[in-house]
């Protein structure tokens, strides 16, 4: 066999090689980052965010229909409150004095509790 013969033969072993290399990999095509499908509120994405926001509170709404069960939830939550309140109490009455910061850790995050259901009972008010 010829030179040239074989110089061809090899170039179409790498022209073929390298075609099954780039057919094989996955590439992202345009100007992406590389981020996930998630839309940011930052820059462009500001007007998309904000309507998916909106479509997710209106999907929680039609869920949860605060105006037809109001006092169940009103309920629930008055129920859920004297609970935490009863768990703070329990934890204030059982804090042991050598190891006092974990109890201690424990009432703030009731407190913490506390506050968030002041603001959902808020909340159920306002609607």
């Amino acid at each position: 066999m010829s030179n040239e013969f074989i110089t061809i033969i090899i170039f179409i072993i790498l022209c073929y090689g390298t075609y099954w290399i780039f057919r094989n990999i996955p590439f992202k095509e345009g100007m992406t980052n590389g981020t996930s499908s998630f839309n940011s509120g930052v820059a462009g994405g500001a007007a998309a965010y904000a309507a998916s926001l909106k479509s997710q509170a209106v999907k929680y709404q039609d869920t949860l229909l605060v105006s037809k069960y109001r006092n169940d939830y009103e309920n629930s939550l008055l129920n859920l409150d004297d609970l935490v309140d009863n768990l703070m109490l329990h934890t204030a009455l059982n804090v042991d004095p050598n190891n006092h910061t974990a109890g201690i850790e424990q009432l703030a995050k009731l407190n913490g509790a506390k506050s968030a259901l002041n603001n959902v009972m808020r909340f159920i008010d306002g609607k």
